[in-house]
């Protein structure tokens, strides 16, 4: 005949098999969570999207009491080496900068990038009077009599991968890129490769 001390003891046990199945539950879901992410990745095979600038030039450029005026013009070229990966580019937001300050800002024109493309836009950015500040402004003079400038031009974009009919979340896309300009050739530059994160 069972005892009552038998009775309280069955309580621990079921509880401790609960955890155990709870436990249980939670690692298989890791586990297939990341399978499907491994054979995702084995069968997509993602690469890193890959961005020159092709070109570029600066005129119209005017150095004086702090302020300064230019016109600057680079093309940029966007290469997509993946085989299953398109590219969705929402909103596109491009500055030229010296020394960490901002000398001009340009938009560029949404755009979808099919697989293993390249496409190449035009960039044109306008310094109608922009502030320096003294310490930028010496540097960048000091340059200018060298002949050589080194700027850097920044890309932010919102994008989308689509893989299939599968369209990814909204990604943020950064560019940084740092070309020299010839200021006695105005069409004299060196493809400049970009260093692109997202």
């Amino acid at each position: 005949m069972p005892t009552s001390a038998s009775r309280p003891s069955q309580a621990p046990k079921a509880k401790s098999n609960l955890i155990r199945t709870i436990a249980i539950v939670l690692l298989a879901s890791i586990v297939i969570l990341g399978l499907v992410v491994l054979i995702t990745w084995l069968i997509v095979r993602p690469k890193r999207l890959v961005y020159t600038i092709e070109d570029g030039s600066i005129q119209n450029f005017n150095l004086t009491n702090n302020h300064l005026s230019a016109d600057f013009d680079f093309v940029i070229r966007s290469y997509n080496p993946n085989r299953r990966v398109s590219i969705y580019y929402d909103s596109i937001g491009a500055t030229v900068n010296y020394n960490d300050q901002t000398l001009a800002f340009s938009g560029i024109e949404p755009f979808y990038q099919r697989r293993r493309n390249v496409t190449r836009f035009d960039v044109k950015f306008t310094a109608p009077s922009t502030a320096l500040s003294s310490s930028v402004s010496k540097d960048l003079m000091l340059e200018k009599r060298s002949g050589k400038i080194q700027f850097d031009v920044w890309l932010k974009a919102r994008i989308r991968f689509k893989v299939g009919a599968l369209k990814s979340h909204h990604r943020t896309l950064r560019v940084s890129c740092s070309p020299v300009l010839e200021l006695s050739r105005p069409k004299n530059l060196k493809r400049t490769y970009c260093y692109a994160d997202i």
